[in-house]
Parts: structure tokens; C-alpha cells; sequence
């Protein structure tokens, strides 16, 4: 996800400083765009027309800027050294905002974050609600120990519960009024408010089913 105002480094930086050891830009340059474009390339023939699509990964590839093994990507790199942002792959961004006719916003570092993490724990609930896991905690440990989420945040379904289960509600339907085919509240956000409850105490009742 691109923000409409925000440089690749930008978000970068702010997902770095909230404590990922790399923000998503930096890690497509690092596993090369052409891996991510095949699989956007698999999955095309499915996607929703009501999704939006950004072409700017897509046009960068073209340029045959495929990350840190071809010295270009989001980022221009020296023998692997990372040198800075790639200005040619902003200006393809610019382009497609002009093509589009979108006018740039300011985001700060702190809503580029909420967009972000509101995100993760959107699709972490809907793992939920399909049964893929059982418990909140068992994504914590996955994102914790597998996906590099930042220990000190406590994982993606702890963190919702400090943010509270109202305000959850209140970005995504915040966030709906511009892409409503991304965000939805999931139905169990909206059972966790009409029950006052949270994913800790959806912890708790897991447990007490796994002894029973």
C-alpha cells in the first residue's frame, strides 16, 4: 500500500521507528519485485474490479529495477550498499497520481502507522473468524516469531486491545469512506463491541474449551 502523499522511504521509516527492522518497501527490494509481481500476476485473472490496483510496482519492474540484486528498486543500492531512495521510481509514482488525477495528501508518521497496523489486524481477525487460527494468541506468536512484528508491541491482536475494539471500528469505517472494497469491520469486531469483550478474554475462553 502506497499512501497518496507519502515517499516509499517515508513509510519505511515510520513502520522502523513504530519498530519492524525493515518497512515494506525495503523488504521488496531485499526478496526482488519480480517475485511479488508474479504472484499479482497469478492472482489477476481473480481480482475483484472493485479492488484497487496501484500499477506503480508493476511500472518499475518494466524498468528492469527489481530491487537490491539490479542496484534499483524502491531504492538505489552500491554493491548491495543501500545509497538512498530511487527519485526515478517517485517520479513513475507522480505520474500515476497525475494519470489518476489524485491529488496528494500530507500523512503524518503516526497515521501512516494506525493505517498500517489497522490493516494487519483486519486481516489477522479474519484468520480468526475463518478457523485458520484458533486463538488470538497463536497469531501474536506467529507474527511475533515468524513475521518479525516488533516483541515490545506485544503482536498484532495484543496491540488491538490496547488500542480498544471502538476505536478499531472507527478507523476502518473511517478508512471505508476511500477504499471500501479493503476495509470492512469484521463481523467479530463488531460481536467483541456489542459483548464488551476482547481478544484476551477470546483467549481465555479458548483455553477453558481446550479443558473441557
Amino acid at each position: 500500500m502506497l499512501l497518496d502523499g507519502a515517499a516509499f522511504d517515508q513509510i519505511d521509516l515510520a513502520l522502523t521507528n513504530f519498530g519492524f527492522a525493515m518497512g515494506p518497501f525495503a523488504v521488496g527490494d531485499l526478496s526482488g519485485l519480480d517475485i511479488a509481481r508474479a504472484s499479482r500476476k497469478r492472482k489477476a485473472a481473480s481480482r475483484s474490479p472493485l479492488e484497487r490496483y496501484s500499477r506503480v510496482s508493476d511500472l518499475i519492474c518494466d524498468k528492469g529495477w527489481l530491487g537490491r540484486k539490479t542496484g534499483k528498486g524502491y531504492y538505489v543500492y552500491n554493491e548491495g550498499k543501500l545509497m538512498g531512495p530511487n527519485y526515478d521510481a517517485m517520479a513513475i509514482v507522480e505520474s500515476e497520481r497525475a494519470a489518476l488525477s489524485i491529488t496528494p495528501k500530507i500523512f503524518s508518521e503516526e497515521e501512516i502507522v494506525d493505517r498500517c497496523i489497522t490493516a494487519i489486524i483486519q486481516e489477522s481477525v479474519a484468520v480468526l473468524e475463518e478457523g485458520i487460527a484458533l486463538r488470538p494468541v497463536d497469531i501474536d506468536a506467529v507474527k511475533l516469531f515468524g513475521y518479525g512484528f516488533p516483541r515490545h508491541r506485544g503482536g498484532p491482536m495484543y496491540l488491538a486491545d490496547k488500542i480498544g475494539i471502538d476505536e478499531l471500528i472507527s478507523r476502518i469505517e473511517k478508512y471505508a469512506l476511500e477504499d471500501a472494497y479493503f476495509w470492512q469491520v469484521p463481523q467479530l469486531l463488531r460481536t467483541l463491541h456489542r459483548d464488551g469483550k476482547t481478544f484476551a478474554d477470546l483467549n481465555n475462553e479458548a483455553i477453558e474449551l481446550d479443558v473441557s
